[in-house]
């Protein structure tokens, strides 16, 4: 698991950059870096929708994922859950820049794919190259959220370790297909996370992740009987 623990360390060592650079931060220069970051958040959720969507076998299928799952969320109600348990740990807006830390550092090919290759077949390059870009990334959020964002690193660890420890049971599962569903609804959240951070409409976006597992579910079942 080198490339999974290259990539926390650097998550952790970004954070701590990025929270440096914000303590000796005008009030004034903190509220331009928020706007500068939920544009750049907004920016990386819309690419990913677009770049994606043109390769979707499935069309309708995030939409269906995003009613289900919102749903779901909503009942388990995991975006107060989530501000509770943060709230223990940090005051302010941390909530906000943790779901959407998680959610830059875990969704994607690199964090999906990277585990698993690394396990079959030892090569490190899609973490180390994710760890890169998730160094850079840490300390942008930390320096607009605070230091709480190496929190992060936990997710990413536990979320990149199941890959790496069930590579041989979910490898052949893990198709072109299902990277493009998922890539295209965090690609949506990305978005939401976005907007919430520029105030343009706050977001219940903790509540909207259980649409990422309806795609794996629905190709999972799809393949099994053949249709």
């Amino acid at each position: 698991m080198l490339g999974t623990i290259v990539n926390v360390v650097l998550i952790i060592i970004g954070s701590m950059i990025g929270s440096i650079f914000k303590r000796g931060m005008k009030e004034s220069y903190q509220d331009i870096l928020m706007q500068g970051m939920g544009l750049a958040v907004t920016a990386l959720g819309a690419f990913s929708i677009s770049k994606h969507m043109g390769n979707s076998q499935y069309p309708v299928l995030f939409i269906v994922s995003l009613a289900v799952g919102s749903i779901v969320g909503e009942k388990l109600d995991m975006e107060s859950r989530f501000k509770n348990l943060v709230s223990r740990i940090s005051k302010g807006n941390l909530a906000e820049g943790l779901s959407t830390a998680v959610l830059l550092f875990c969704i994607g090919t690199l964090s999906i794919v990277g585990p698993i290759e690394s396990a079959l077949n030892g090569n490190q390059t899609y973490l180390f190259t994710n760890a890169i870009l998730d160094l850079i990334t840490s300390m942008v959020l930390a320096a607009t959220f605070g230091i709480g964002i190496a929190l992060s690193a936990i997710v990413l660890f536990c979320w990149q370790g199941f890959f790496y420890l069930a590579a041989g049971y979910v490898a052949d599962f893990i198709t072109p297909e299902l990277l493009t569903e998922i890539s295209i609804i965090g690609g949506v959240l990305i978005l939401s996370s976005g907007l919430s951070i520029l105030g343009v409409k706050k977001f219940k976006t903790m509540n909207l992740i259980p649409a990422l597992l309806f795609p794996v579910v629905y190709l999972t079942v799809k393949s099994l009987i053949g249709f």
